[in-house]
């Protein structure tokens, strides 16, 4: 019988020598840093140095890139709120024409959100996409839970006009109603000091 030697175990140098995707926490902890200078704003020379390595990296990649990094934030922090933002903004430029029609059929049954959300009468594509955009560039702001609010307004009112016109797909509505509660919770945490 030969002799039958136990493996050596891999050191921490052969796993990180192997190639792959980065390390999920320093992904996050980047998604988190990015957020918080984003709507923050820069306090150092090195915070405004990333504020414009990430306006390069979203002319050049698009926002995408960047969002992504907030994708398994939770609803409750700065990133997570952001992913919201940015879900609704991409969703309203893809399809400005869905997002105005479930608007329209949404916003009388929740008036209040509407004044809140602050789209014209009869809200078309291009207002509906005029109101994304002027609530994501909101971000760099003091008034933060005002971007937040707005949002999610927006959100409440499409999901609701989603169920009315009944598209057939009664879990995405409810998913809508689920981005609303989370960006209005991230506005009230926001107002409290307690959104991180």
């Amino acid at each position: 019988m030969t002799r039958f030697d136990k493996p050596a175990l891999p050191g921490p140098a052969l796993f990180s020598a192997q190639p792959g995707a980065a390390d999920p926490a320093e992904m996050t902890a980047a998604g988190h840093r990015i957020a918080h200078v984003l709507v923050r704003g820069p306090r150092a020379a090195a915070d405004q140095e990333l504020v414009e390595r990430v306006l390069h990296l979203a002319d050049e990649d698009g926002l995408g890139t960047i969002a992504e990094l907030w994708l398994h934030a939770p609803a409750d922090s700065i990133a997570g709120a952001l992913w919201r933002l940015y879900l609704l903004r991409t969703w309203v430029h893809r399809q400005p024409d869905v997002a105005a029609r479930e608007f329209a059929a949404g916003k009388a049954f929740a008036p209040v959100d509407e004044v809140l959300a602050g789209v014209v009468d009869p809200p078309g594509p291009d207002e509906v996409i005029a109101l994304v955009d002027t609530v994501v560039r909101g971000i760099v702001a003091a008034d933060f839970d005002v971007t937040l609010d707005r949002a999610s307004a927006f959100a409440r009112i499409v999901a609701v006009g989603r169920a009315q016109l009944d598209t057939g797909d009664p879990h995405s509505a409810a998913k809508l109603v689920d981005t609303s509660l989370a960006l209005r919770r991230a506005a009230e945490l926001e107002r409290s000091g307690k959104l991180h």
